[in-house]
This record gives structure tokens, C-alpha cells and sequence, in this order.
């Protein structure tokens, strides 16, 4: 039937046009942002899984930052336990050649007491943002320092910070205030030879501040002995076994945060890849779809053309 009031090739013309419109703003949309999910209207699920992980990666971002100055005060301990080892071997040398007969002990004495100072200054300067894992002025032996390992989130959806932690207590050199708190100012115990027999003495390298350690200062005169040169030296080459232990504890945990400093770069990348799978428009398909829905649109403006010039032709029927 043909109408001059209803025009529906026109209305099916309008409604296939409407529905390009929409097509086409949607693609421009994704192409313009980059995103085919980017609201949750758009992909609620998709959306909330997107916003989750960008949040943690964000967590692991920070965690990043804290590895790192994690790295960066096991890195400054070990150079000063590696610088102090260098002493303490450079000392235990000077008490072995105190050992020759003829040698003027005070005078290697004065340089003892100038390697001290100088372990001393290292203990002292190995301080990154106000912590010390080798020189403490305190009361207590030493403390399990944490640092910021990874962030986790559990299968039910609850969030942890996991840490790796040291104990300073294996690597503390000096503490002038409780001197058993110190590797080189408390007592060192060690046994050796003594003619035919063995014995045991205690020594200590350095006298704390506020008190001394068990046993003797690890210290020259004319007057030393042999045997207690013997005994110096078997209690320093036991400070030396103690503080290369410590050292090979620090570089262990340092090992430990470069590799999970790796790990969590890896695991981040992953989760960006992760999401854009999810959230990211492939830009191949939409200009491909936009241009496809640019000729359907040229086809529905010529298709409603024809549509509308049908009701003029009822006119001749008039003529």
C-alpha cells in the first residue's frame, strides 16, 4: 500500500541509520581513547577486573621503590663488613709478625691502635638513613631489621605485605654502650697451643665506651708474651670466621632482594599485559570496522534518498 502519512522504507532507512550512528560512535570512541573497555558500562566485569589489578600494580610499583632502599642498606652493611674484614686481617698479620723475636711491639702496637680507630670509623660510617647494622650505641644486641619484599593478594581476595627480614644481632662489629652486643667488643673465645698441652683465652678488639668486654684487650707491650700473642691471634682469626659469616648473610639477603626486585618487574609487565588484553581495543579491528560503517552509513543516507523520493512519485498519480 502506498501512503502519503506512513513512509516506511523511509522509518526502516532511518532505524538501520540510527543504529550505524551508534556503531560508529562507539568505535570512534574506542579508537580515540585506545580502550574498548574504559567504563564500567562498557564491560562491567571486565571493568572491575582491569581497575583491581591496575591498583595492585600500582602497590607493586611502591614495593619496587622499597626493595630498593632495602638493596641499598644491605649494600652499604656489606661494604663496611668487607672494608672491616680487610682491617681485622691487616691486624691479625701485624700480630703475627709481633711474634718475631726482636720486634719492637710498641711500635706495632701504635699501628694496632691506628687500625682500630680506623674500624671504628668504618663500623660508624656504614649508615644508610639513620640505620647501622654494624655500630649501635644502645642497650640491646642488636635488632631483626625488616624490609618490604612483595604485595599479595590471596584467593579470597585479601591483600598482605610480605618482608625479608635480618637479624643485626649476627653482624653488629661495635656497640659502645653494651659491649657483649659488639662482635669485636664483647669476648672472643678460642683455644690453642700451648707446648705440648692446649689452653683457652678471651679476647676483645675494642673497648666499648662504656665498658669493657669479657676477657682481654687485644693489645702490645714489650712485656707481651708469646703464648698471649697466640691466643690474640686464634680469637681474631674467630672474629674473622664470625664477621665473613655475616658478610656472606648480608650478601645472601641482598641476592635475595635483586632477585625479587627482577621478579616483581617481570610480574608487573605481566599484569599490564594481563589487562590490556582485557581493556585495550585492538586499533586494526575498529579502523577497519569505522570504515566499514563509513560505506553503510553512505548506503543508508542513499538508501533513505530512495525511500523519500517514493512518496514524490505518488504525485504524477495527480497530474
Amino acid at each position: 500500500m502506498a501512503s502519503l502519512m506512513t513512509n516506511n522504507s523511509a522509518i526502516a532507512a532511518l532505524s538501520t541509520m540510527r543504529s550505524i550512528a551508534s556503531d560508529m560512535e562507539m568505535t570512534q570512541g574506542r579508537i580515540s581513547s585506545g580502550f574498548k573497555v574504559e567504563k564500567a558500562s562498557d564491560n562491567a566485569a571486565y571493568w572491575s577486573i582491569a581497575t583491581t589489578m591496575r591498583s595492585d600494580n600500582k602497590a607493586l610499583g611502591a614495593v619496587q621503590d622499597a626493595i630498593g632502599l632495602g638493596a641499598a642498606k644491605t649494600d652499604t652493611a656489606y661494604t663496611g663488613m668487607k672494608s672491616a674484614i680487610d682491617v681485622v686481617t691487616d691486624i691479625k698479620a701485624k700480630l703475627i709478625a709481633a711474634r718475631e723475636p726482636g720486634v719492637d711491639k710498641d711500635k706495632i702496637n701504635k699501628e694496632l691502635t691506628e687500625l682500630k680507630n680506623q674500624l671504628g670509623s668504618i663500623a660508624k660510617s656504614s649508615s644508610f638513613n639513620g640505620e647501622n647494622w654494624l655500630y649501635d650505641n644502645s642497650d640491646a644486641a642488636g635488632t631483626t631489621q625488616e624490609m618490604i619484599g612483595s604485595f599479595v593478594r590471596g584467593g579470597d581476595g585479601n591483600v598482605s605485605i610480605k618482608t625479608i627480614t635480618f637479624d643485626t644481632s649476627k653482624s653488629m662489629l661495635i656497640n659502645d654502650k653494651a659491649a657483649a652486643g659488639g662482635l669485636l667488643t664483647s669476648g672472643t673465645t678460642a683455644t690453642f697451643a700451648s707446648g705440648t698441652t692446649t689452653t683457652t683465652g678471651t679476647y676483645y678488639l675494642i673497648k666499648s665506651t662504656a665498658g669493657t668486654g669479657t676477657g682481654t684487650e687485644i693489645t702490645l707491650t714489650s712485656a707481651t708474651t708469646d703464648l698471649a700473642i697466640d691466643g690474640m691471634v686464634s680469637s681474631i682469626d674467630k672474629m674473622l670466621q664470625t664477621m665473613t659469616d655475616a658478610g656472606a648473610t648480608i650478601g645472601a639477603t641482598t641476592s635475595r632482594l635483586k632477585l625479587q626486585d627482577s621478579f616483581i618487574k617481570n610480574l608487573s609487565d605481566t599484569i599490564d599485559t594481563g589487562v590490556g588484553r582485557l581493556v585495550d581495543a585492538d586499533m586494526n579491528e575498529e579502523s577497519t570496522k569505522l570504515k566499514a560503517l563509513q560505506t553503510q552509513q553512505q548506503l543508508g543516507i542513499q538508501s533513505l534518498s530512495i525511500a523519500n523520493s517514493s512518496s514524490e512519485s505518488l504525485l504524477s498519480l495527480f497530474k
